[in-house]
């Protein structure tokens, strides 16, 4: 095996810590042994041209990096690399054609069992799962650039998975074009942060039974959904931007059972709903911005102990909808851009309550068909019906102190 490692392999030192440079035109075995060979916190380093690997697993504390044209390629048939232990690397490759399979979780880079693993600064494209996390904790995902098949949802996998993690850093990534751009099942004490996740066939971010973790300053646009959190505890939702994602069952973010967490200082823009609740309690909804979007918040009946206050609501279609008579939420010191009160003490609020669940919103709720009348003067009729007779929707549904002017830069 020695003589292998030398054949194809140079190593510049053969010290602690020695770099051990990798060659073009290797079959995988070749590549293979120079991982083999290396000693803990040595260095792989893939000089610049093309290889074809599959299978490379790493079970020591390794750095993996490459030169700026190093392209490391699975033939569109298997794993590349498997990361199991601890303090592992990978820096600066780029990856492609990672293998599709119906029965397993093919990926780019699988991380397994491990601890303080660092990807950071990779290109991955064309890849089943780009980045699939297993049982990992206190690592970090960053400055990666990822881009999918296109594919049908079936077809393709996730851009950044991960299940049953905890302390985890996902940061500044931008993906695209997958099922998910990033999806968490069951993690915990984690950190999303300035990604950017567009055109994904599903979500942009996409949460399952993850509690205590915190997703802040994001963009997810043109997404089929933008954000997901569901069946979750204490997720803390701040400065992040949802645009443009379109569609018959699309969202800005859909919550589904999640409770006890904070939707603060977000824009909320051309969705065709800007937040849609399902089964959610006590979550604070403040400072955020609704413009321009269908409906800017759905909020089902299932929905209870939730408070709304500083938001700002302009040029939706729908400021607010929901499916039941009764409301167990509050709203409190809204921007809306209907409110048509005055302000006589000149304290910023209005001197009558707002009822901004329109009567049409609500005959939609129950027959959406009817849509197709929005614009028209019947919409009008309903609408000065609304005025002149209140009680045509729910009594309680109402903004009591509702604001003059938008909060912020609205």
């Amino acid at each position: 095996m020695q003589k292998l490692v030398f054949l194809f392999c140079s190593l510049p030192a053969l010290i602690y810590g020695k770099v051990i440079e990798v060659f073009p035109n290797q079959n995988n075995a070749s590549v293979l042994a120079c991982f083999e060979a290396a000693s803990p916190m040595d260095t792989i380093y893939f000089n610049e041209g093309l290889y074809f690997i599959h299978d490379i697993t790493i079970s020591k504390p390794l750095t993996v990096s490459g030169a700026k044209n190093a392209i490391l390629d699975g033939s569109g048939k298997y794993e590349m690399l498997t990361i199991s232990g601890t303090s592992v690397k990978i820096i600066g490759l780029t990856l492609r054609n990672a293998g599709y399979s119906s029965m397993n979780d093919y990926a780019a880079i699988k991380v397994i069992d491990a601890a303080d693993v660092l990807i950071e600064n990779n290109t991955i494209t064309d890849a089943y799962f780009a980045i699939h996390l297993s049982n990992v904790s206190r690592s970090t995902i960053r400055n990666n650039l990822i881009r999918g098949l296109s594919l049908s949802e079936q077809l393709n996998g996730n851009a950044i998975h991960a299940w049953k993690c905890d302390q985890l850093l996902i940061e500044n990534n931008t993906v695209s074009q997958h099922r998910d751009g990033i999806y968490l099942e069951f993690v915990t004490h984690s950190i999303i942060r300035l990604n950017v996740s567009s055109r994904q066939l599903r979500y942009g971010l996409h949460f399952m039974f993850s509690n205590d973790d915190e997703y802040s300053q994001n963009t997810f646009a043109n997404n089929g959904a933008g954000v997901a959190v569901m069946y979750s505890r204490r997720v803390k939702m701040s400065e992040n931007v949802f645009r443009d994602n379109w569609g018959a069952s699309s969202y800005g973010l859909l919550l589904k059972d999640i409770v006890d967490s904070e939707i603060t200082n977000n824009r909320f823009e051309t969705n065709t709903k800007g937040i849609h609740m399902e089964g959610s309690n006590r979550i604070q909804v403040r400072n955020n911005s609704f413009k321009d979007n269908g409906w800017g918040l759905v909020i089902q009946a299932s929905c209870m102990d939730n408070l709304f206050t500083y938001n700002n609501f302009i040029n939706n279609s729908f400021d607010v909808a929901t499916n039941g008579q009764v409301t167990l939420n509050r709203f409190e010191n809204n921007y809306w851009d209907e409110y048509e009160g005055y302000d006589l003490d000149r304290n910023g609020v209005g001197d009558i309550p707002y009822h901004p669940l329109s009567l049409f919103s609500v005959m939609i709720e129950q027959n959406p068909a009817i849509l197709i009348l929005i614009k028209s003067f019947m919409m009008q009729m309903l609408e000065r019906m609304e005025k002149a007779i209140p009680g045509l929707t729910p009594e309680h549904f109402v903004d009591l102190y509702p604001l003059m002017k938008a909060v912020g830069n609205d």
